[in-house]
C-alpha cells in the first residue's frame, strides 16, 4: 500500500488510542467482575456459616440430634416431618431466604429438609468430614441445585460430632446484585471511550497546528535525511539562528571545532576563534583560522525562506592534511633542485678533472679529485656543514643555504651539533626543520640586524633527532606561536608562522613522540630560539654497529 493510500496519522492514532483505552477498560471490567463475583461468592459463604453455626448452637437442636443419633433404631421419618427440628429448620430457611437448611445425623440420614418427601434419607453430599468434626464452606451441587453451602458439626454435651447442619444459598440468588454492577460499569467504560475521543481530537487538531499538517511519516523522512546529509560528509556544518543560537551542528563540525553539545547554546559562549565569529556573523565571506593545532577554511552562507532571513550556515573545511602535503611537496621541491645543482656541479668537476688527464696533467688531476672527494661533489653555501655526516641532512641544509642565500641570509652550522646516526624518517625531518628553518629566514629578512643569519644545531640522542634553530630576526615579542589559543587571523603575521607552519610541525613532531617548543623568544643579541625533537628519527648508530660488526 501506497503512502498515499494510507489513512492518514492522525486517523491511525485515534484507532489505536480508542483501542488502547478499549482494551484498558476492557480488562478493568474484566477485573472488577472477578473480584465482585469473588465478594459475592465470600459473602454468601460467610452467610451460610454463620446461620449453619448459629443453628448447630441451638440447645434444642443439640439435643435432639443427640437424642435421635443416640437411638438404635433408624429414626421415623413421619415423626420427622413434623418434629421440631424440621420446624426449626424451615423457619430459618424463610427468614434468612436461604435455599436450604438440612440437619442430618451421624449416619447422615436427613432429619429436616426443605422437601419433607427426602427427610429420612441419606443426604446426597459427603458428610464424613463434618462427622470428622471439621467445617466445611463450598460450592456443591446436591439435590436442589449448585448452591454456595457451609457444613457445620452438631456436638452432644461432650462435645463430640453426633450430626451436621447445611445451611445454602442458591447461585442466582447470590448473583442478583451483578446486574446493577453491570450497568455502572458499561456507563463508566462507554464514558471513558467518549472521553479519550473527546481528548484525542484536540491534540490531533494542535499537532497538526504545530506540525503545520506535515505528517509523522514525513517528518521521520526529514530527520533521517538531514541526519543522512549532515554526518555523511566531512565537512562541518553549523547553523545559527537569528538570535545567534546554534541549531544544528554536525559530528564533523564538533570534531574540528571542539565543541561538546553545542545546540541550543548561544554562538559567542562556545569558545570559538574571533575569525569563525566574523564569518558567522557576516563581517567576512571567508576566513581561515587554526584551532587545536587544525587549519580550517571557514566560509558562512545565509539562509533565506520565502524573503525571511532564518540565520546563517557556517561550512568548515579541514585544510590540515591539504597544507601538510603542500609542505611535503615543497621539502621534496627542495630536495629536487639541491639534486639538480649537485648533478650540474658533478658534472661540471667530472669535465675539468677529464681535461686534466687529457692535458696529461695527471698530479694535477689526482689533487682536483682529493679535493673533490674531501669537500664533497658541490660547495654548499653553509659554514660548518662538513660537521653533519648524514646524506640527506647536507644536501638538504645545502639547498636551504641556497635558497637563504638567495634573500641575503647565511645559513650555518652550530660547532656544538654532533651526529653519529642517520636519518630514517627524512620526510618528517625534511617537514619540520624546513618549516623552522624557512621561518627563520623570513625573521630574519624582516629584522634590522646585521648580517642577517640563521644557525642550526643538529643533535643525535640514541635514535632520536633533536634540532634547535635560531636567527637574527626581531624576535616573537609579545606574540606566541605556539598558544594553544586559536589564532585570529592566520595571515596576519606569518614571520615564525603563527598561522599554519608551527602547529604543523609541532604535530608531526608529537605524532613521532616528540614536540616542538620555543627556547628562547628572543632579546638583544639574537631572535627567537626554537627546539624540536622527533623520536626515531634516527638510525642508532649503536644497532648499526650490532647489525653490522
Amino acid at each position: 500500500m501506497t503512502t498515499k493510500n494510507r489513512p492518514r496519522f492522525a486517523t491511525r492514532a485515534l484507532l489505536l488510542h480508542l483501542a488502547t483505552v478499549a482494551l484498558v477498560v476492557g480488562l478493568c471490567t474484566g477485573i472488577y467482575l472477578a473480584l465482585a463475583v469473588q465478594q459475592l461468592r465470600a459473602e454468601a459463604e460467610s452467610t451460610a456459616l454463620g446461620i449453619a453455626r448459629t443453628l448447630a448452637e441451638d440447645p434444642q437442636v443439640r439435643a435432639e440430634v443427640a437424642r435421635i443419633s443416640s437411638a438404635e433404631v433408624r429414626p421415623d421419618a413421619e415423626s420427622l416431618r413434623v418434629g421440631e427440628l424440621q420446624r426449626t429448620a424451615t423457619d430459618v430457611a424463610e427468614r434468612t431466604g436461604a435455599l436450604f437448611v438440612v440437619i442430618a445425623d451421624d449416619e447422615g440420614i436427613r432429619l429436616a429438609h426443605p422437601t419433607p418427601s427426602r427427610i429420612g434419607e441419606e443426604v446426597s453430599t459427603p458428610f464424613e468430614e463434618v462427622l470428622a468434626g471439621n467445617e466445611v464452606v463450598d460450592w456443591q451441587t446436591g439435590t436442589l441445585g449448585e448452591s454456595a453451602r457451609a457444613k457445620v458439626p452438631v456436638r452432644d454435651k461432650t462435645g463430640t460430632p453426633v450430626g451436621e447442619v447445611s445451611v445454602g444459598f442458591e447461585r442466582t440468588g447470590v448473583f442478583d446484585d451483578l446486574p446493577p454492577l453491570l450497568a455502572v460499569i458499561g456507563v463508566t467504560a462507554v464514558g471513558a471511550l467518549t472521553l479519550a475521543v473527546l481528548t484525542f481530537l484536540l491534540l490531533r487538531r494542535r499537532w497538526e497546528r504545530l506540525t503545520l499538517g506535515v505528517q509523522p511519516e514525513e517528518l521521520v523522512a526529514l530527520v533521517q535525511n538531514q541526519t543522512a546529509v549532515l554526518n555523511g560528509v566531512d565537512d562541518g556544518v553549523l547553523a545559527v539562528d537569528t538570535a545567534g543560537i546554534v541549531r544544528v551542528s554536525n559530528d564533523a563540525a564538533d570534531r574540528m571545532l571542539g565543541l561538546t553539545a553545542p545546540i541550543g547554546r548561544p554562538l559567542t559562549a562556545l569558545g570559538l576563534p574571533p575569525t569563525a565569529l566574523e564569518t558567522v556573523t557576516g563581517d567576512r565571506e571567508r576566513s581561515t583560522a587554526v584551532v587545536d593545532e587544525r587549519v580550517l577554511y571557514l566560509e558562512a552562507r545565509p539562509v533565506v525562506r520565502d524573503g525571511r532571513s532564518l540565520g546563517d550556515v557556517l561550512i568548515i573545511r579541514d585544510r590540515t592534511d591539504l597544507i601538510a602535503l603542500t609542505e611535503r611537496l615543497d621539502t621534496v621541491r627542495t630536495m629536487t633542485a639541491a639534486l639538480r645543482v649537485q648533478r650540474h656541479e658533478f658534472a661540471n668537476r667530472m669535465h675539468v678533472a677529464a681535461g686534466l688527464i687529457d692535458a696529461e696533467r695527471v698530479s694535477d688531476a689526482r689533487a682536483f679529485l682529493g679535493e673533490l672527494v674531501e669537500r664533497g661533489s658541490v660547495a654548499f653555501p653553509v659554514a660548518g656543514l662538513g660537521l653533519l655526516r648524514d646524506p640527506f641532512l647536507t644536501s638538504f641544509l645545502g639547498a636551504k643555504g641556497v635558497e637563504a642565500g638567495e634573500r641575503g641570509v647565511s645559513l650555518r652550522i652550530a660547532d656544538d651539533s654532533q651526529l653519529l646516526g642517520s636519518v630514517a624518517e627524512p620526510e618528517d625531518v625534511a617537514a619540520v626543520l624546513g618549516n623552522l628553518v624557512d621561518n627563520a629566514v623570513t625573521a630574519a629578512v624582516a629584522g634590522e640586524r646585521t648580517p642577517r643569519w640563521v644557525e642550526v644545531a643538529v643533535l643525535g640522542d640514541g635514535d632520536a633527532l633533536v634540532l634547535t634553530v635560531a636567527d637574527s630576526g626581531a624576535g616573537l615579542g609579545s606574540v606566541d606561536p605556539m598558544s594553544p589559543k586559536p589564532s585570529d587571523d592566520v595571515g596576519s603575521d606569518r614571520i615564525h608562522g603563527h598561522g599554519l607552519g608551527l602547529p604543523l610541525a609541532r604535530e608531526i613532531a608529537r605524532r613521532r613522540n616528540g614536540d616542538l617548543w620555543i627556547i628562547d623568544p628572543g632579546g638583544t643579541e639574537c631572535g627567537a630560539v626554537f627546539a624540536a625533537r622527533l623520536d626515531g628519527a634516527l638510525t642508532d648508530i649503536t644497532t648499526a654497529h650490532e647489525e653490522h660488526p
